[in-house]
């Protein structure tokens, strides 16, 4: 009885398993794949305490399946290799009844050649691979290895969710039902667990454990703030803080608040972060936030990063307190991010448009005698190195995806396109 709540109600089967009904439900991708007894290998994305690694859990014992488990934070490639090997003499010998799966936590902490370690074993079936991780595999893992798994994003729980388990945590667990819970309140008990189910049940197990015996667990807002302000890291007992804290220093840069971003920096670092993790996740906000309303302000995140990997730490919280003051301070714009998600959406609807003829290469005769290239206007041929032509398939001839943000050096650009394209080009 010495286990932890959140392992003693850690759910066996699938309807005993909370949230997460868009993979789960009726209609769901797993819970089919699971009634199919089919599992293919796939990813699960999503914050911590979000049940990735009791899904994948249950679609082994569901499908009576040899599991393995590896830990990116552990494991090299010397494991991988020989966690392979095993499961070949488990699919070889037949004790198990589905191919075996493997399961990685973590998997974007692997380097690239622990994860090409993974392709032959995941491309010929010898293991069913089930990553998690809480960063974007787009990121974080190789694309040969995405290009053979499905990416499932799992979401945080619903306050609905969060009651359910609270009911089940009360009901049904033997220490909690022997104290006599008393739930008055839960406004505070639900912020604080944010979405994250370990959070809740460690919430409850610090509540249980500060109680006098013989008295009863008192839930309301009261209790549980005072709790946990005694004991701040009690219900992240995992370090899993930083999907929080990450979260809050982007949201402060994106806001232009460069003191709230260097606290939030400050507690990470202290906190123990990869320092390498904070400087890319820059990256793609000076792009993404900033973009082309400054755009030296991904320069100056890209060097950030080069910076810190040449120097490393503690010098390194130096440049990374440069940056995102920096990037707090900068005009923002998010034109380029809404632009490319526009056009990605149209090549999903429209399919792929042949390209224009004269936009075409012809380094054949024969595909010079079919039109190809014929009528291009070359830029420079022709007064400040611009002259009107169509550069889209016709049937998006007049579809516009980049939407100039109002910022000073997005009205520069508007102005310049206007003068090329027309008054009414944009």
């Amino acid at each position: 009885m010495n286990q932890p709540l959140a392992e003693r109600l850690r759910p066996q089967t699938l309807d005993q398993y909370i949230g997460q009904q868009h993979l789960v439900g009726p209609n769901g991708i797993i819970r089919r794949m699971i009634d199919s007894g089919k599992i293919s290998s796939f990813i699960l994305w999503g914050p911590p305490g979000v049940g990735k690694t009791t899904l994948a859990r249950i679609i082994a014992n569901t499908t009576k399946s040899a599991f393995f488990t590896l830990s990116a934070v552990t494991s090299g490639v010397k494991d991988v290799r020989e966690v392979i090997e095993r499961a070949q003499r488990e699919a070889a010998g037949m004790f198990s009844q589905g191919r075996p799966i493997l399961f990685i936590d973590e998997i974007h902490r692997f380097s690239k050649s622990q994860q090409d370690s993974l392709l032959g074993a995941v491309e010929n079936g010898t293991v069913t691979l089930i990553g998690a991780t809480t960063e974007n595999p787009s990121f974080e893992v190789i694309r040969p290895l995405l290009s053979r798994a499905q990416v499932y994003t799992l979401r945080p729980l619903e306050e609905a969710d969060l009651r359910t388990l609270l009911e089940r945590a009360v009901s049904t667990d033997e220490i909690l039902r022997q104290n006599n819970v008393r739930v008055e309140e839960t406004t505070a008990l639900f912020r604080y667990a944010g979405g994250d189910a370990r959070k809740l049940l460690n919430i409850l197990d610090l509540l249980e454990q500060s109680t006098p015996i013989g008295e009863s667990i008192v839930i309301n807002d009261k209790v549980v703030t005072e709790r946990l302000q005694e004991n701040p890291q009690a219900y992240d007992k995992n370090g899993e803080m930083h999907y929080d804290i990450i979260s809050a220093f982007i949201k402060s840069i994106r806001g232009s608040d460069p003191d709230a971003a260097v606290y939030w920096l400050a507690r990470m670092i202290a906190g123990g972060e990869d320092p390498e993790f904070i400087a890319r996740r820059m990256v793609i906000l000076a792009s993404e936030d900033i973009g082309l309303a400054n755009p030296n302000a991904m320069l100056i995140a890209d060097t950030t990063f080069s910076i810190l990997q040449k120097i490393g730490m503690p010098e390194g919280r130096i440049p990374l307190s440069e940056c995102a003051i920096y990037l707090a301070q900068s005009p923002k714009s998010n034109s380029a991010y809404l632009a490319i998600d526009a056009a990605l959406a149209e090549v999903e609807r429209s399919g792929n448009l042949p390209v224009p003829l004269h936009l075409r290469n012809a380094p054949t005769s024969l595909m010079k005698q079919l039109g190809y290239g014929k009528n291009y206007l070359y830029a420079h041929d022709y007064p400040g190195n611009f002259v009107r032509q169509q550069f889209r398939p016709d049937e998006i001839a007049g579809k516009q995806f980049w939407h100039p943000c109002a910022n000073p050096a997005e009205d520069v650009m508007l102005q310049r396109h206007r003068a090329r394209w027309g008054e009414d080009s944009k």
